[in-house]
């Protein structure tokens, strides 16, 4: 049985725009690249045909991936209401001991981009806010053990 991927309405967007490019266009210059590989001989010691190959199946496996969210996505629209932290809202955080602030916006697991500000609902900080309100103290355990304080400074979608 398939778990439940939760997906915003964009992160569904960017997936479809990729598995399209996969299927329509990096396939044809794989394709390509496998026909010119073969033209130089043997293919027993081709580099070039061996990366093709490696390349090819890292697309394939890629649109097999992408398919599989897709067809178990539940797409989350923009939380209606703002007084709780849900899946797609942005929360305002505030390290207790620091003083230092964070903004994430809470997004299934397959959307997670940390580098852009994105964390998974699955993550020990989307775990730790799902549900919290404003002025709430979540405490996230780090998978060193350390314990962090965070204040939920505001909720927007």
């Amino acid at each position: 049985m398939q778990r439940e991927i939760a997906l915003t309405p964009e992160g569904q967007t960017r997936l479809e725009q990729e598995l399209h490019h996969l299927e329509t266009v990096r396939r044809r210059e794989v394709g390509e690249r496998i026909r010119e590989a073969k033209d130089f001989g043997d293919i027993s010691e081709n580099s070039e045909y061996d990366d093709a190959k490696n390349e090819q199946a890292w697309v394939e496996s890629r649109i097999a991936e992408i398919s599989q969210i897709l067809s178990n996505a539940t797409i989350i629209e923009s939380p209606k209401r703002r007084d709780r932290v849900t899946l797609g809202a942005r929360v305002h955080l505030k390290d207790v001991d620091a003083g230092e602030t964070f903004t994430y916006q809470l997004v299934g697991s397959a959307e997670a981009d940390p580098n852009n500000d994105r964390i998974s609902n699955e993550s020990p900080v989307g775990q730790a806010v799902m549900g919290a309100k404003k002025g709430d103290v979540v405490r996230v355990t780090t998978p060193r053990g350390a314990v962090i304080e965070y204040e939920v400074v505001s909720i927007s979608k």
